[in-house]
């Protein structure tokens, strides 16, 4: 009751707004720029390269159509040279949601907004096998490419603007606004498989990872004063794609490592009608599902948690993961005293559950189900908020910006079939602290004790309901003082009912030597709450390390065994940030080139493992049954220097044009400082092991370069475009110098486009032309020392090799 009295009195006295930024960029491969406007300022008049902070804009249509991805997170990885984005294998729920990130920060510091609002997060919290493990994020991919019309990337803190989460940027997706016509994509591709090395890497199938995408986009007028509604369907169909190592020359643990089998379907409006002169209403309706089949790590036929009568020759769980998305926002601008305002509410929810099936809880024998229903989690997000904008004559123009927004987050853990999480007796009765430890159910192979719950991925065994809210106020002012020198101050405030209120800052600024040349640089505080899923997430599960089966608690924050051992509550992540850089353009030739500093202080990540041993007596004796133990804490403090340069080039090549970008990123991250509780002083190493340390360093690669080169002619285009990663070196479970190195590699995608007319056009082409994989861990992957069991882990370039594909695009 309180929060929706709370929510009616700001609907009716909130008299600002977060706001309707425009401005223009630098990626964008569309000719005429200037009329591209984005997020990241809120002047209107802001062009191409006169922004005081990095911007980048991909034409999503026109990405997709040259090249082989069907995901908004693979494009961009592709595409911009800052973000990041790993498909993973054997991670659980992150093998349906790849973990993303800009600039090497974490997958919960770069905020995501869908047309200008904020968008909501995935309920799903990375735990390991993946980059990210301990944070939340965005899932992206619950957006279906077919409705986007272009991304945005502000490469820069924006705290102060947009509030949580922006401490690397923002990426705005902004939807189809056509407003007549059907335009539909059909797209296939297939993977052709062939071994790296010397047959090292066996698959199924020499052709796999068969990919279906068919989406439709349709646009209508609504009314007769420009009133529009834009619509989008699109069904995605992809196979696996296993990449095992060779069993005839390695004896890995894990028998099917790949590309995880999914389905998706996506339905998202765009709507906006003119109600009057004065007045607009739009939505932003959507929905997506997606169900998606990952192998699990292999039970050999003697493991604890196999049962020889069902499994003879042990048995590979699957994770069958759903995921439904719902986003629905719903606004009004309209003009008071001759400021702008947009009045909105902004919905989404996120539902994740799984289904564990081809497992067994060995507790109950050969009378075990082989499939359970284990549960799942959601976060529901609902804000309410209102801009206000207004340009005033004062120097060479001011424009100013307020708002305020009210945020209500409400996170869930669904629990599972009791089986699907409980450990049995002898007798069929649940084991509990005070069961007697002779009848706990044993290997007669090992003499150990078996494995409870579902093998594979565990239920989860207790219902969370757990919700807050958050108050925001910001303003925001640009002004020029000449025609060559302009300055942006911001400011916002925010207050959490669960941790209290923090301010943040900006200062920004722009000065011009000349039409073609100029400086930009600023400077800003920015900060990161805790999200729900940190704070009361727990789970007891079972995990290989080097080959071995262990049983780890991962306890919630607010847990009692999280208090014992001195974990204190988590408290928000604190940012500085600064860029410095230049603009050049000649109109033909553009080049932007901003260095940055960014550091975080109080950064939630997961700690390494606790053994029993290395726990308090006390905390061992009320806990009998954990191997080891793990907590979300504010460990760490990083610091990350980097540059981004971004050069484009058009020219007319005898009947031709040819576009060129060569844009690329070095980003160097380090850990300053490790924060350990005081009752666990001494164990720094384990608090944040140095293999752990490698995973969060490992984020990004050192350097990355992406060149890519476009000419057309006439009716035919053709596309090149090659991709530079950088060395990523990972630690294995041998100790501080088992290092497993990922050389630099370099994946080339050729296509090539015909127009048969205005309404039809096809693309044929290859991505990873020259089937280029990770390096080969050949040392490692016998005895289970990679992250993924594989041969490889899931580094920045991909596992899946070489793909061929074909994309019909038509129109009526």
């Amino acid at each position: 009751m309180k929060i929706k009295c709370i929510g009616a009195f700001f609907f009716l006295g909130a008299t600002s707004m977060l706001y309707a930024q425009e401005v223009k960029d630098t990626i964008s491969k569309e000719a005429r720029l200037e009329e591209v406007s984005i997020t990241g300022g809120r002047s209107k008049k802001r062009t191409v390269v006169n922004t005081a902070v990095p911007i980048d804009v991909i034409d999503i249509k026109q990405v997709s159509m040259s090249t082989g991805q069907v995901e908004v997170n693979q494009l961009l990885q592709f595409a911009a040279p800052s973000f990041n984005s790993n498909k993973q294998s054997g991670s659980d729920g992150a093998d349906a949601v790849d973990p993303a990130t800009l600039r090497g920060l974490g997958p919960d510091q770069t905020l995501l907004l869908l047309n200008g609002k904020r968008y909501h997060q995935s309920s799903l919290i990375n735990l390991f096998g993946t980059k990210g493990r301990g944070n939340t994020g965005y899932d992206m991919n619950t957006i279906p490419i077919g409705a986007i019309k272009r991304v945005e990337v502000l490469r820069d803190g924006a705290s102060a603007q947009y509030g949580s989460d922006a401490i690397a940027g923002v990426i705005n997706v902004v939807l189809n606004d056509r407003s007549s016509g059907f335009e539909g994509n059909a797209f296939y591709g297939m993977n052709l498989f062939k071994s790296p090395g010397d047959n090292d890497v066996v698959s199924d199938r020499k052709i796999d990872g068969n990919t279906f995408d068919f989406s439709g986009n349709y646009g209508t007028k609504i009314g007769t004063k420009g009133g529009f509604g834009n619509f989008t369907a699109e069904f995605v169909n992809k196979e696996y794609a296993i990449r095992n190592a060779n069993p005839a020359m390695y004896d890995a643990p894990r028998q099917r490592f790949g590309d995880a089998k999914s389905q998706n379907f996506y339905f998202f409006g765009n709507i906006e009608i003119p109600l009057s002169d004065n007045l607009k209403f739009y939505s932003h309706p959507g929905f997506s599902h997606r169900n998606t089949d990952a192998y699990a790590w292999t039970r050999s036929a003697d493991a604890d948690g196999n049962i020889p009568e069902v499994y003879p020759n042990g048995f590979n769980p699957i994770q069958d993961t759903s995921i439904s998305d719902f986003t629905f926002d719903n606004g009004l601008k309209f003009k008071v005293a001759d400021w702008n305002v947009d009045f909105y509410n902004a919905f989404g929810n996120n539902r994740f559950t799984y289904q564990i099936d081809n497992t067994i809880n060995a507790t109950l024998g050969a009378n075990s189900p082989r499939s359970f229903n284990a549960g799942g989690h959601s976060l529901l997000q609902n804000t309410t908020g209102v801009n206000a904008t207004k340009e005033f004559k004062v120097l060479e123009g001011l424009n100013i910006s307020f708002g305020s927004e009210f945020r209500y987050e409400k996170f869930s853990i669904l629990k599972g079939e009791e089986a699907s999480y409980a450990m049995y007796d002898v007798n069929g009765n649940v084991v509990t602290a005070d069961t007697d430890p002779a009848l706990l159910v044993t290997n007669p192979l090992s003499g150990d004790v078996r494995p409870g719950g579902s093998q594979g991925f565990p239920g989860y065994s207790q219902e969370v309901k757990k919700s807050r809210n958050n108050f925001a106020a910001y303003i925001d002012t640009e002004l020029d003082i000449t025609k060559s020198f302009m300055i942006s101050l911001a400011g916002r405030f925010e207050n959490y009912n669960d941790f209290g209120s923090t301010f943040n800052g900006k200062f920004a600024a722009r000065y011009a030597l000349s039409q073609q040349f100029a400086f930009r640089g600023s400077v800003s505080t920015g900060f990161r709450a805790p999200s729900l899923a940190q704070k009361y997430y727990s789970l007891q599960f079972t995990n290989f390390q080097g080959g071995d089966l262990v049983t780890i608690q991962l306890a919630s924050n607010d847990s009692s065994l999280a208090k014992d051992v001195g974990i204190p509550q988590l408290k928000q992540e604190t940012s500085l940030n600064g860029s410095f850089g230049f603009t050049f353009n000649t109109g033909k030739f553009t080049a932007t080139v901003d260095g940055y500093y960014i550091r975080v202080k109080d950064r939630i990540v997961l700690t390494g493992n606790f053994s029993r041993d290395d726990l308090p007596q006390d905390v061992q004796d009320q806990n009998p049954y954990i191997d080891q133990a793990q907590f979300f804490s504010n460990a760490i403090d990083t610091r990350t220097k980097g540059v981004d340069v971004i050069l484009s080039y058009n020219e007319t090549i005898g009947n031709g044009r040819l576009t060129a970008t060569l844009a690329g990123n070095y980003n160097e991250m380090e850990i300053t400082d490790v924060h350990t509780s005081e009752r666990l002083r001494g164990k720094e190493e384990i608090y944040l092991s140095p293999r752990e340390q490698a995973f969060i360093l490992a984020s990004a690669p050192k350097t990355k370069i992406n060149l890519s080169l476009n000419y057309r002619i006439n009716k035919f285009n053709a596309n090149v475009q090659l991709v530079r990663f950088d060395k990523v070196t990972l630690i294995g479970y041998g100790g501080a110098d088992d290092f497993q190195t990922y050389n630099p590699k370099v994946t080339t995608d050729l296509s090539f486009g015909y127009e048969f007319s205005k309404n039809l056009s096809l693309t044929i082409g290859s991505k990873n032309l020259f089937n280029r994989y990770p390096t080969l861990q050949t040392a490692h992957v016998t005895d289970g020392n990679t992250e993924s069991g594989g041969i490889f882990d899931p580094v920045q370039m991909g596992f899946s090799g070489r793909q061929a594909f074909a994309r019909l695009n038509f129109k009526f």
